[in-house]
């Protein structure tokens, strides 16, 4: 099996499996109310841990697309339409970076839905009232310390993709190509994700500084929680000269 074959392969598993787990949390209106409360907290979370990304000049675009299009509250279940006639004119339409950028966002959101379930069972009535206490039980009470660093490795294998994606001849030509074509066939948001990624790191550079302090926030967050330390959720950026840059 060659490459593309490969990353369309794991595209059409991770898009189902990303569609069946939203489906499952949007079954009832109050899981679905419970799922956006826990959400909004966790994108609150991120903007605070990376408040300082987010002003950055350098790094600002590229932590607004990771905070608003890789992990954010907002729905994104324009995603799961129509996957069996999709996924082949995707494949068609978008180039392998693309395509390659598309399957591990979409790996993320899957991962994310999954442990987001946990979570809110996890909570239960303090579901309506979190604060970081209440978030570090429940985290460590679902536990799944694997899928949580799985959760923090694709983040920087997205960063990866991205890179590669902004440095290849003719990418950003062929993303902005793509658009009519994929608002034709059905995937117009998947299409504008990989071009909003695109841009955004094509501005920035090389992604790998940025990774880099993305990565070890938030796996401080991680051994922190599972050691017991909850204060770690209500802190703000740990400045470094490169993220005021």
């Amino acid at each position: 099996m060659d490459d593309k074959a490969e990353i369309v392969q794991r595209l059409t598993t991770q898009l189902n499996l990303a569609a069946h787990l939203r489906s499952l949390a949007k079954a009832e209106a109050q899981s679905a109310d419970r799922r956006q409360s826990l959400r909004t907290w966790q994108a609150d979370r991120l903007a605070r841990t990376h408040a300082d990304l987010l002003a950055s000049a350098r790094f600002g675009p590229a932590a607004a697309f990771f905070l608003t299009d890789i992990y954010s509250a907002k729905d994104v279940g324009g995603r799961d339409q129509a996957l069996d006639r999709v996924v082949p004119l995707m494949s068609k339409v978008l180039p392998v970076s693309g395509l390659e950028t598309i399957v591990d966002a979409i790996e993320l959101d899957a991962l994310s839905e999954d442990l987001d379930a946990a979570m809110v069972e996890a909570l239960g009535q303090r579901i309506n009232a979190i604060d970081a206490a209440a978030y570090g039980n429940a985290y460590r009470k679902v536990d799944r310390r694997k899928d949580r660093e799985r959760q923090i490795f694709l983040i920087q294998h997205l960063g990866q993709s991205l890179d590669r994606l902004a440095r290849q001849r003719f990418a950003g030509t062929a993303l902005a190509l793509a658009r009519k074509p994929a608002r034709l066939a059905g995937f117009g948001e998947l299409q504008e994700f990989a071009e909003r990624g695109y841009n955004a790191c094509r501005q920035m550079g090389r992604v790998d500084e940025f990774m880099d302090l993305v990565v070890k926030r938030e796996q401080r967050i991680l051994e922190a929680l599972f050691a017991g330390d909850d204060s770690v959720l209500s802190e703000g950026p740990v400045r470094s000269p490169a993220a005021a840059t």
